[in-house]
């Protein structure tokens, strides 16, 4: 996926030394980020001990867990303690990147943690760290999958991305659902039920870039994987929607709304007629868009989608022509 590792066997040994050894590092060279506090020594001996802990010997990855979640279940909320919280979690997120790890995590009580406590906490930059472990950990692995649909990640994920003040936090909790509901039947039941299509076209509707491709990306794996919810995307309104979005000035998300426009059309006659209603001016439109990109390198992919959905959408048949006749 675009965001979070896949790969289980990633060398976390060094990873995680490296990991530390810069934290440590980072709080004693205060004259390169004049605009921080300098560690304390309260933090830089958490962060010794995590390392002494990890690198004697064989990792106990298991125990630098739950170290990192014995300070994620500390209390307080000074300034040095949010720093810790989040080297912690910024730990978590690189060891659960193996799925042994992402599971053993949910069965010490971390997904629960983050979603009882930290992704609706003040700091922003906690919120979208624990929306991304909650990702990273779900990732083909369904025990994690089942354990934060049990806790009900889904509805308040969806809350996050619909709300949220901070783009990045958007960002990383669009991630943690995409992580639950693609190939998750349970996820992706739960995800219908509290209107996520809604969300995802309001999530494509902001002035954040990435997240609006993003949307938009998934929005096509759905539609190309559950094509069976095509019906209830019409109902809604989402072609006039999507067709509403490429009425702006050109730039590189149009690329995902036709993707996602070219997966609605396709072997689904309801959403071509809908494509065709005059008032969309879409026909117009891609022919427009075909003259704009025809030279155009760098936007391939996104002129053979134009030219497809006026094959699919306007492209007369033997019988349109007949009945002309």
């Amino acid at each position: 996926m675009a965001d979070g590792g896949q790969d289980g066997n990633r060398p976390h040994q060094q990873n995680l030394q490296g990991l530390l050894h810069m934290a440590i590092e980072a709080g004693t060279m205060s004259d390169s980020a004049p605009q921080t506090e300098p560690m304390s020594e309260e933090r830089r001996q958490w962060l010794q001990q995590a390392m002494n802990s990890a690198f004697s010997g064989q990792v106990d990855e298991v125990k630098i867990m739950k170290e990192c979640l014995k300070e994620l279940s500390n209390e307080t909320h000074n300034g040095d303690e949010e720093d810790a919280k989040e080297q912690a979690l910024e730990l978590l997120a690189d060891l659960c990147d193996n799925l042994d790890n992402a599971s053993d995590f949910c069965k010490l009580g971390g997904m629960n943690l983050l979603l009882s406590r930290y992704v609706n906490c003040p700091q922003a930059e906690l919120r979208w760290r624990s929306a991304d472990l909650i990702g990273i950990c779900s990732q083909n692995v369904p025990f994690v999958q089942e354990t934060a649909l049990r806790l009900g990640a889904v509805k308040i994920l969806l809350q996050l991305l619909d709300l949220d003040s901070n783009d990045q936090v958007r960002i990383k909790a669009l991630f943690a659902i995409s992580c639950l509901v693609r190939e998750q039947e349970e996820g992706l039941a739960e995800f219908l039920k509290q209107d996520g299509f809604s969300v995802l076209m309001r999530a494509m509707q902001s002035d954040a870039q990435k997240l609006k491709v993003k949307s938009a990306f998934l929005l096509q794996n759905l539609l190309i994987s559950h094509p069976e919810h095509k019906g209830t995307l019409c109902s809604m309104g989402m072609v006039q929607q999507l067709v509403s979005l490429l009425h702006t000035d050109h730039s590189p998300f149009h690329e995902h709304v036709l993707g996602a426009l070219c997966s609605f059309v396709t072997d689904f006659p309801q959403a071509v007629s809908e494509c065709r209603v005059p008032e969309l001016a879409f026909e117009d439109l891609l022919k427009e868009r075909c003259q704009l990109l025809e030279k155009k390198e760098e936007f391939q992919e996104e002129l053979e989608y134009c030219k497809s959905l006026l094959q699919i959408c306007f492209q007369k048949t033997p019988e349109d022509r007949s009945m002309d006749r």
